[in-house]
């Protein structure tokens, strides 16, 4: 039994930072745990469950699928994938994309590479293990580890790759060249479905991409390693993101779930698909047209479930002191704004304190709290 989990087991002196730190000083993350041989998970995992209900996958409720093939040469196809994510981002916040210009072997290169850091020798990969959020390539468990009310069952490697790359050799060897190919794919894709949403909107093309503050990108790649006590924790807590957009990788395993009319949806793999989701800032953007909503990943007896998943946002001082606010053209005396002007550094901060807590990050925002 390791440290971690008898100290957790002593409940009249259980100290969670004291676990915490434990945890985190062995630089070794959820998947540490599981090699040591452990059959109960530590306290700091236990999370109190939701019991907003699940779909069963064989109802009425499927995460839309919309084909992008020929969108930049074919109009009728454009004006019908128009419709489709207009209809996605106000009734879902979510939604799969196929024929979007990345090989199917991109994407499955790009998840065994990240496993394949994962997997690595403990020593080599302690080496990249930091907290130090200003560090372009750095490895975790847990982003906020010590703010949470409890921890999830996954570990991190995160990659920051616009507007300023890190250098090839600060990557890990393993997953280096994969990364760099699909940061750079995954970049022009964001920058067509900003394109797509900006006409989505009624603006020009070019408007959205032509915002400095959505310049930026970071990348989270998560590794959920098989749990013994899957019903105790999770995988990720329920949240909404802060970007203006992610676009995620996922694998096979699946796990991934999204709230929908007050019922969590599965968000079945589909080889080959990227899936979408509107973030925060773009729900503030679009004065609430488009919504950015709860999701959460669920902890599972198999895996490893691999992830990456991509924020278009930015947490670079010169873009994130930029003031961001309901677009003036979407205004009207019939659609009022609802949140004040701000900035992602202010958002951005209130996400951070608050940490996963399952509450949403726009709140303070709001004109008008209810």
């Amino acid at each position: 039994m390791t440290t971690i989990e008898t100290y957790s087991r002593k409940d009249s002196s259980y100290d969670r930072n004291v676990e915490v730190k434990a945890f985190d000083e062995t630089k070794l993350g959820v998947k540490g745990l599981l090699d040591s041989g452990i059959t109960k998970i530590p306290r700091m995992f236990h999370h109190v469950r939701d019991n907003t209900e699940t779909t069963p996958s064989n109802l009425k409720f499927h995460v839309p699928i919309i084909d992008l093939k020929d969108v930049n040469t074919n109009l009728s196809l454009r004006v019908e994938a128009l419709d489709k994510i207009t209809k996605a981002c106000k009734e879902w916040g979510f939604f799969h994309v196929v024929n979007h210009g990345i090989s199917v072997e991109v994407l499955d290169e790009m998840l065994c590479g990240i496993r394949r850091f994962h997997e690595l020798d403990d020593e080599e990969k302690k080496t990249f293990y930091s907290r130090d959020r200003s560090k372009k390539v750095r490895y975790f468990s847990n982003g906020s580890l010590f703010r949470d009310p409890a921890a999830n069952w996954r570990d991190s490697i995160a990659f920051f790759s616009s507007p300023h790359p890190p250098n090839p050799e600060e990557i890990p060897a393993v997953c280096r060249d994969i990364v760099v190919e699909y940061t750079e794919k995954i970049r022009a894709l964001g920058l067509t479905m900003f394109e797509l949403f900006s006409e989505a909107l009624g603006l020009p093309t070019s408007y959205l991409n032509e915002l400095d503050s959505i310049e930026g990108e970071f990348h989270l790649c998560h590794y959920y390693p098989p749990c013994p006590e899957p019903e105790l924790t999770m995988g990720t807590s329920k949240h909404t993101d802060i970007s203006f957009m992610t676009i995620l990788l996922q694998d096979h395993i699946g796990g991934l779930e999204v709230l929908h009319k007050n019922q969590w949806v599965n968000v079945h793999p589909v080889h080959g698909s990227l899936v979408i989701n509107i973030g925060d800032l773009l729900q503030l953007l679009t004065n609430d047209k488009f919504i950015s909503v709860y999701h959460r990943v669920l902890s599972r007896d198999i895996g490893p479930r691999i992830s990456v998943a991509s924020f278009f946002t930015s947490s670079f001082p010169h873009y994130a002191s930029k003031i961001v606010g309901p677009i003036k053209e979407l205004l009207s005396k019939d659609n009022p704004p609802i949140y004040k002007d701000t900035t992602i550094e202010d958002v951005a901060a209130h996400y951070h304190k608050k940490g996963l807590d399952g509450n949403r990050s726009l709140h303070p925002f709001r004109l008008c709290n209810d």
